[in-house]
């Protein structure tokens, strides 16, 4: 350990901080609430302070921050989607996660490694065209590549993946990265508290009181708490939120697991995607290969994990990288996702006055962490939405204007 680093560790007078403040007991009224303590709900409350002014806020955490689908992810950041509206959306979150380290005053672990997803059909290759003019169109920088330039990236790839699905070419989409999950959410959390914002941990919403249309206020098992605004950010749990304001939504909940493998040294620099073989991978900087696959086929509220997952997982693993047989996997979880009908997002005003809704991420929603805070403050603080989510509205599966985003999901991610 360096003499320097040694000195501040020992010396009183630099005692470390705390992230956050430990509050324990709300104000009886706030000009806004937000339910949820991940990701995006800090973002929210973060942004909501930067940019508008807005402190007097209270977020509900009815867990500890970021252990809901925050701390469930495989860290992927991209914005290589199929529609215009999705592709400038993602975009933007992209441009956010770059100087976001920076900006928060945290070590995010942010590293652009490249992105590709694999196709092994030409079907799916015509996938990739259209993906890759769309993200062109827009200016985002995606491109259909040959096996040629995949082995190039990884070496280590088997391309025939033991002879059963062999790869034809990918689309490569080079500001694809990975990023530290908790680092995220306790780098919102500190940088919302530290202009005031009130974070609450252990504190479950019971009720949400809502009369003649609008929200006067959320019941707690801290107490009531008046508010007129109220933010939902709590991905798979948003249908038990919604219900409380006799609020409808297309919202159905998937399971989706992922797994770690033991750490190894550094070998895959890239992020491989597989729709066919349903597998995505990336290593972590601590030499780990995070990966998953796709949703679990029925819809329940659990967050348990199956052994059928990590075998079935495993073994599409193995048909692309057979050196990997005999590497354990050390720990392997789940999170529920929030699925809507067309894979975009509902975001905005609802139909009860003062009730906003942040949901229907399914499995992108750590990618968007920084953009959906960044546009539900501003709709929060304008009463409007903003122009980045007028798209992902919820009256769209009414004027049936859906935002086809399905040929992007990349598998479950």
């Amino acid at each position: 350990m360096p003499f320097r680093l040694l000195k501040y560790a020992l010396n009183r007078e630099y005692k470390e901080p705390r992230f956050f403040r430990d509050c324990q007991t709300p104000k009886k009224s706030y000009d806004a609430i937000i339910i949820g303590g991940g990701g995006h709900g800090l973002a929210a409350a973060y942004y909501l302070a930067k940019d508008h002014g807005i402190t007097n806020v209270a977020v509900l955490e009815k867990g500890y921050i970021g252990g809901g689908n925050t701390g469930r992810n495989t860290t992927i950041v991209r914005s290589n989607y199929l529609t215009p509206d999705g592709v400038n959306f993602y975009d933007a979150s992209v441009k956010l996660f770059e100087g976001l380290s920076e900006e928060l005053d945290i070590n995010l672990f942010y590293s652009n490694r490249g992105h590709f997803t694999l196709a092994h059909t030409e079907s799916a290759m015509r996938t990739m065209r259209w993906r890759a003019e769309v993200n062109k169109h827009v200016g985002v920088k995606s491109r259909v590549v040959g096996t040629d330039e995949i082995s190039k990236a990884c070496p280590q790839l088997d391309i025939s993946c033991s002879g059963k699905a062999p790869i034809q070419g990918a689309l490569y989409h080079e500001p694809g990265s990975i990023a530290r999950h908790d680092a995220v959410a306790w780098g919102y959390a500190r940088g919302a508290d530290s202009q005031g914002i009130e974070i609450f941990q252990n504190t479950e919403v019971q009720s949400i009181d809502v009369r003649d249309g609008k929200v006067h206020g959320v019941q707690t098992n801290r107490g009531y708490i008046a508010t007129g605004k109220v933010l939902s950010a709590v991905a798979g749990f948003t249908p038990r939120i919604c219900k409380m304001v006799d609020l409808k939504t297309p919202i159905v909940i998937h399971p989706l697991q992922a797994c770690v493998s033991e750490p190894m040294k550094p070998w895959l620099d890239t992020i491989l995607v597989s729709g066919s073989l349903h597998v995505y991978v990336s290593q972590s900087s601590r030499g780990e290969l995070v990966m998953g696959a796709s949703l679990d086929p029925y819809e329940v509220h659990s967050t348990r994990s199956t052994f059928d997952f990590v075998e079935g997982l495993t073994s599409h693993i193995v048909d692309m990288f057979p050196f990997l047989s005999n590497v354990k996997v050390v720990r392997q979880w789940a999170g529920m996702a929030d699925m809507t009908p067309d894979f975009a997002p509902i975001m905005g005003k609802t139909p009860i006055e003062g009730f906003y809704l942040d949901a229907g991420w399914g499995t992108w929603g750590f990618k968007a962490t920084p953009i959906s805070g960044k546009t539900m403050a501003a709709t929060m603080a304008n009463d409007k939405a903003h122009d980045l989510i007028h798209s992902f509205r919820l009256s769209r599966f009414e004027d049936y204007e859906l935002t086809g985003e399905k040929g992007a999901a990349s598998v479950g991610h």
